[in-house]
Parts: C-alpha cells; structure tokens; sequence
C-alpha cells in the first residue's frame, strides 16, 4: 500500500539526510525528484554533491516545476521516492509565475491518490518559525510556504519534525 511521508524542519536541519536514510533503507527501485535547479555555480556543486550522497541505487529526476504529473507518474515505476524540497518548488513556480493554486491542488491530489506500493518522502523546509520578514514579498513567501506544508501535512500519513539532526515523528 502506498504512503506519504512528510519530513520538514529548517535549513540545515537534518531532514533531507533524515529522508535519504530511511529511504535507502527501504528495498525496491529508487527514484529522487529534485526541485533544485542549478541556476549559478554554488547551486550547481550542491547538487553535483547530493547525487554522490545518494549512490548509484538512486535514479534522479530534476523536476522544478510540475510535481503532481511526477508523482502520479514515479508511483507506476518505484517502490521508492523522495521530493526533496517543496519550499525550492513554490520559488520556482513563483519564479515562473505559474498558478501557486493550481499546483499545490494538483500535488495534494496526486498525493492523496498514491496508488500501488509506493513509499514516498516530500521534504520542505519550515520557514514560520523565525521572526517576521520585514518586506511584504518575504511574508507572503512564508504564509505560502506554512499553507502548503500545512496541507501536506494533512495529506500524509506520517509527519516528522527534525531539528539539530533529531527527527521527532508527529503524525
């Protein structure tokens, strides 16, 4: 039976290697459905780094903008899969001025309808626990970040927090 796992907590805070171990561990065919895009030479080695991390067990596909069709998609192919980040996601359709909207109702929708065995991880950073953003852009990135981490949360059958490496399941 599929399920969804969500993993978040802040910038550097554990949870993509948290998602990758408990990913790896898990037998079947693996698939990592990146956000990232390599837009200067700094995000460029973070990415060439993470696909050494995850060794050759790992199929990559880089998919900034259109995650719902990927789900719906990896769930027919891989027992096992981690979308990693979805705050990196919400730039890059902001960035692209595509409908925030329209994608997240199409991501939860191919969340909530995971079909076969499927075990897939979505990693998001949480963004609302620092101080207020002083520009008016910052904020509403923030309310659109909680909003959808919200929804995700609701959507997944499991939930963990991590912090300083320490997972803490919530759901």
């Amino acid at each position: 039976m599929a399920s969804v796992v969500f993993v978040f907590g802040g910038a550097r805070s554990g949870k993509s290697a948290f998602a990758l171990a408990q990913a790896s561990a898990m037998p079947g065919r693996k698939i990592y459905v990146a956000t990232a895009q390599a837009l200067d030479a700094e995000m460029e080695e973070r990415i060439t780094k993470h696909r050494s991390e995850r060794g050759s067990d790992w199929e990559t596909l880089e998919e900034p903008l259109h995650l719902g069709p990927a789900v719906r998609g990896l769930a027919q192919t891989h027992d096992v899969a981690i979308i990693d980040c979805l705050t990196l996601w919400l730039s890059n359709l902001l960035g692209a001025g595509l409908s925030i909207e329209e994608a997240q109702e199409d991501l939860i929708e191919s969340l909530r309808s995971l079909a076969g065995s499927t075990r897939l991880f979505v990693v998001s950073n949480e963004v609302g626990m620092g101080i207020v953003p002083e520009n008016e852009m910052a904020r509403q990135f923030r309310d659109m970040a909680g909003r959808l981490n919200q929804r995700v949360a609701g959507a997944a059958d499991e939930c963990y927090f991590v912090a300083a490496g320490i997972p803490l399941k919530i759901k």
